[in-house]
């Protein structure tokens, strides 16, 4: 009688244990859904979900490497379809708080985000599905046609964040082309050799700066100042007219300067004024569009996954643009500057294709040597993310503040790329540098430098890296 009694008892515990479980289970079922209104199409993509401890501004402006982030989770669909609720993984990664568990209880504001992607039939061979640039320059957040949902309030307990349905309600509009001016021009072109590796239509642009009595004078040809840096909407630091006196002045907080938008306002006025002295050299600008589905620029050189923009740029882009603005047209004629990355692509260009330029000025590039990526050897080093060392687990910074204090780590930035988009899709920093440099995979997409996850290092891929 007593077995008996026992047997009940343990019959009693395992019921409450699975009704527990149950209810857990349903008390944590979050769905994602977009009526035909937003797409009468299947969709792919990478589904992300945004958690914020304030309202200030919608969640997904919240999200970065810095100490400020607030939380976002990924996970990619396949054909999403219109009016079908998709259930959001509840075993997503996510960062900084990898699982959605371990949310601390207390209020936030949740909201939804599909970046979606495009399938590309590569000349490889490959088919690999990725986000095609809208001209945003490769901003998840901002990228017209992504779908969003509005945020909501919710109260995560004890017993998890709750029954939640999303509803991607919103689409990001088109973004208007910037008009031509009296001194800046814009032009874009088809690019035959990105098409023909990419498998469909693909465009270069520039904004080109014309110089003084560049009308007046249609006899003239011009020398070439090539711009090399991050994605352009426009071209920037030239201003034909006098800083906004009613401006309000913004603090920057990378650079740790109050009014730092009324400096760059007179910085362009002073360089208008320049440009327009009797004595000043006449040649053309240019700043260059070559965003890719991988990143908000191309690295300006040919690469095993995104192609051959090294050359497309060279022979294509830049004989367009002295053909239609009157430049010379020779390598001595043309020299390349920029900086951060536009200083690693002068740098690069200009070894690449010696006889095309006539020199660069580069300014704080990017690893030019990979026994200083950043902080890592990838030769020697066998882990990118901690120091080696016997009993102490020592994170790699990857940024400091002008203070010299630690903002972000290599194991976070990559953490939050890993969530953003896999196979190097999340379109930052981390991702670009083995679009860039890697072999292209077995699956269509650029190869580990290494794990994403643990950060050991692949060897092999740092010796592909040594000569590409």
């Amino acid at each position: 009688m007593k077995q008996l009694h026992l047997l009940f008892i343990c019959i009693s515990l395992v019921l409450t244990s699975c009704n527990d479980s149950l209810s857990t289970a349903s008390n944590n079922a979050i769905s994602v859904s977009f009526t035909d209104a937003e797409s009468e199409t299947a969709l792919d993509g990478r589904l992300l979900l945004m958690l914020s401890k304030d309202n200030e501004v919608e969640p997904r402006f919240q999200i970065n490497s810095g100490l400020g982030t607030q939380l976002i989770y990924g996970m990619n669909v396949n054909q999403m379809e219109p009016g079908q609720a998709t259930p959001f993984d509840s075993e997503a990664f996510g960062y900084p708080i990898a699982q959605l568990s371990e949310v601390p209880p207390g209020d936030y504001w949740v909201q939804a985000l599909l970046h979606v992607y495009e399938t590309f039939d590569l000349a490889t061979g490959h088919t690999v599905k990725l986000p095609m640039d809208n001209g945003e320059g490769q901003q998840w957040n901002r990228s017209p046609g992504n779908l969003y949902s509005s945020p909501v309030k919710i109260t995560v307990t004890d017993k998890g964040i709750g029954n939640l349905d999303l509803l991607l309600d919103q689409k990001i509009p088109p973004i208007e082309e910037p008009e031509d001016t009296e001194w800046i021009k814009h032009i874009k072109i088809k690019s035959e050799k990105l098409s023909e590796f990419w498998g469909r239509d693909m465009y270069l642009g520039a904004h080109v700066l014309l110089p003084k009595g560049f009308e007046e004078h249609p006899e003239a040809r011009y020398p070439l100042m090539i711009f090399h840096g991050h994605f352009p909407d426009d071209f920037g630091g030239f201003r034909t007219q006098p800083p906004d006196p009613n401006l309000e002045p913004e603090y920057s907080a990378r650079f740790g300067v109050e009014g730092y938008n009324i400096i760059q306002q007179q910085e362009a006025y002073d360089f208008y004024k320049r440009w327009n002295e009797p004595d000043f050299p006449r040649f053309l600008i240019i700043e260059i569009q070559h965003p890719t589905p991988y990143y908000d620029d191309s690295y300006a050189v040919n690469s095993a996954s995104q192609g051959p923009y090294g050359d497309a740029i060279t022979y294509e882009l830049i004989p367009h643009i002295e053909k239609e603005f009157r430049g010379m047209g020779e390598g001595w004629s043309r020299f390349l500057y920029g900086g951060s990355t536009g200083g690693w692509e002068a740098l690069a260009v200009q070894v690449k294709y010696p006889e095309e330029y006539n020199g660069c000025f580069a300014a704080c590039p990017d690893p030019i040597d990979f026994r200083a990526y950043c902080l890592t050897d990838i030769y020697e080093d066998q882990n990118a993310y901690f120091y080696e060392s016997d009993f102490i687990n020592l994170e790699v910074p990857s940024h400091r503040d002008y203070l010299g204090q630690i903002q972000g780590t290599v194991r976070g930035n990559n953490h939050l790329e890993l969530v953003l988009g896999d196979k190097s899709r999340s379109g930052q920093q981390w991702d670009i540098w083995e679009a860039t440099y890697s072999p292209q995979g077995e699956d269509g997409y650029p190869q580990r430098l290494w794990d994403k996850m643990t950060g050991d290092i692949d060897h092999t891929v740092a010796e592909y890296w040594k000569e590409n």
